[in-house]
């Protein structure tokens, strides 16, 4: 008989949560992306490669895209880091790059509550610190919360964010 791990938890060891800036990961470019219309779901195909796609997402643009360089990459992480003081998660590892930021989190709180906390304050903040307008689109809609269930997945989610993102950025 097969001894299989059955994992009782209720809530997982933690969340990858990816946020990114907006306008800088349109549907229809060759990344690829999710459709949030109820067909976000796992093992369904991805939107591919469609430059008129992307070129239509582009012209509907309200603001140009987010771009964070030194300094609001700074702010960005200084104000995550905060959110997870004050609320108490448990902070595994950051990266705040150009265009989007990884977080490794636990908390008693879902992924999407955690995820818009991590958003609206860096919003808050890089405006507070004129570095982003008050009309400017700072995030792009929604972003990915995954669930990390098992231990090798977190340290697989850390190992990412910490190590898989490509050098370090300066901070100018």
């Amino acid at each position: 008989m097969t001894n299989y791990d059955w994992d009782d938890r209720e809530h997982p060891l933690a969340y990858f949560i990816t946020i990114r800036t907006y306008g800088t990961w349109l549907h229809g470019d060759a990344r690829g992306s999710v459709e949030r219309h109820g067909r976000n779901f796992y093992g369904t195909e991805r939107i591919g490669l469609d430059p008129m796609f992307s070129a239509m997402m582009e012209e509907n643009m309200r603001n140009e895209p987010f771009l964070l360089d030194g300094p609001r990459r700074i702010c960005v992480e200084h104000a995550i880091r905060s959110v997870c003081t004050v609320r108490e998660y448990g902070l595994s590892a950051l990266n705040v790059r150009t265009n989007h930021s990884h977080v490794v989190v636990s908390a008693a709180a879902g992924p999407k509550v955690v995820m818009n906390a991590f958003k609206s304050n860096a919003t808050r903040e890089l405006r507070e610190c004129g570095l982003a307008a008050a009309d400017q689109k700072v995030w792009s809609r929604g972003g990915s919360t995954r669930y990390l269930w098992k231990p090798t997945q977190l340290e697989r989610a850390i190992e990412y964010t910490i190590n898989g993102q490509g050098d370090d950025l300066p901070d100018f």
